[in-house]
């Protein structure tokens, strides 16, 4: 298991459309990074969604969980904190 991840998110307020850009992303109609520059409600949208690297303890559990799962590249099923819903793809571990 990794000690750190690297990821990117994009913040949604509803699960209906995270669904949606989860099937835009997939489908290779929209990139992740285009997305989270278009929709997310994140400041890291601009940067198209990077929130760099982190270790465990740093994020909200629901997001953390997912993060330290996901294989590098992958994208995720919405995942739903305080904030919001989120699709997260790691892109990077160490």
């Amino acid at each position: 298991m990794a000690d750190e991840v690297r990821a990117s998110h994009i913040l949604v307020p509803s699960k209906e459309e995270a669904d949606r850009l989860k099937g835009e992303i997939t489908s290779g109609n929209k990139t992740f990074e285009d997305a989270a520059r278009e929709h997310s409600q994140c400041p890291s949208g601009k940067g198209g969604g990077d929130l760099g690297w982190f270790r465990k303890g740093m994020m909200v559990k629901p997001f953390e969980d997912a993060c330290f799962t996901l294989a590098e590249g992958d994208v995720s099923d919405p995942v739903e904190t305080q904030f919001g819903h989120h699709l997260i793809k790691v892109t990077g571990t160490k």
